[in-house]
């Protein structure tokens, strides 16, 4: 991992590696992006989970929320995805710029960057995705109805979502996970790493 750092901007460099890619991922930290302009643990986690799972994205239909850097979702194209990355408007930037710096214009597996304000714009999101992915967007209680509307929406009964977390640094984090997704939802916990936990969700059968 390397770093380089434009003390002009406040934009940070930093290098990772993961399933055999190289990613650049840039940090406008200056821009007042404030937690978004990070790239946090249970990101590169999750990451490092899908190395070491040997996941495959090839041809699945896949919607990231709440994405920050975009380093998620990015990897998830790179590795075959058709790829929705999302978050609050202004961050998507920061997303776009990842997104032109790690995948070709001309790469078919470009990903898509738009907003989606959870709770409110989720119904202008199809429910037909393969893989939903959040890493550390599990951490105000105020956002959690929105969040967990939003995962109800785009998903159904053969959908795969990823829920990656760190468990005590961020507020409510026991009782989303253990109460309000259970309402709806399988909830397995399937990795931990230190204090950082990834969930497999999956929506529960209606009858």
């Amino acid at each position: 991992m390397s770093n380089a750092e434009d003390n002009n901007t406040g934009a940070e460099e930093k290098v990772y590696r993961y399933c055999g890619h190289t990613l650049k991922i840039t940090m406008f930290k200056g821009s007042s992006l404030g937690l978004s302009a990070y790239v946090w643990g249970p990101a590169l986690v999750l990451c490092q989970y899908f190395q070491d799972k040997k996941l495959d994205f090839k041809g699945k239909k896949v919607l990231e929320l709440g994405s920050g850097t975009g380093i998620v979702g990015i990897l998830a194209a790179l590795l075959g995805g058709h790829v929705t990355i999302t978050d609050v408007p202004e961050v998507l930037k920061q997303i776009q710029y990842n997104v032109n710096a790690n995948i070709p214009d001309a790469s078919k597996h470009h990903p898509n960057v738009c907003a989606l304000h959870w709770g409110t714009d989720q119904d202008d999101f199809p429910s037909d995705y393969d893989f939903i992915l959040g890493s550390d967007i599990v951490y105000s209680p105020s956002l959690f109805p929105g969040l967990i509307q939003t995962l109800v929406h785009c998903s159904n009964e053969n959908t795969t979502i990823y829920l990656s977390t760190n468990m005590p640094a961020r507020m409510g984090t026991e009782t989303f996970h253990r109460e309000l997704v259970t309402r709806k939802f399988n909830s397995e916990l399937v990795h931990t790493n230190g204090m950082i936990c990834i969930y497999k969700v999956t929506k529960k059968h209606t009858r």
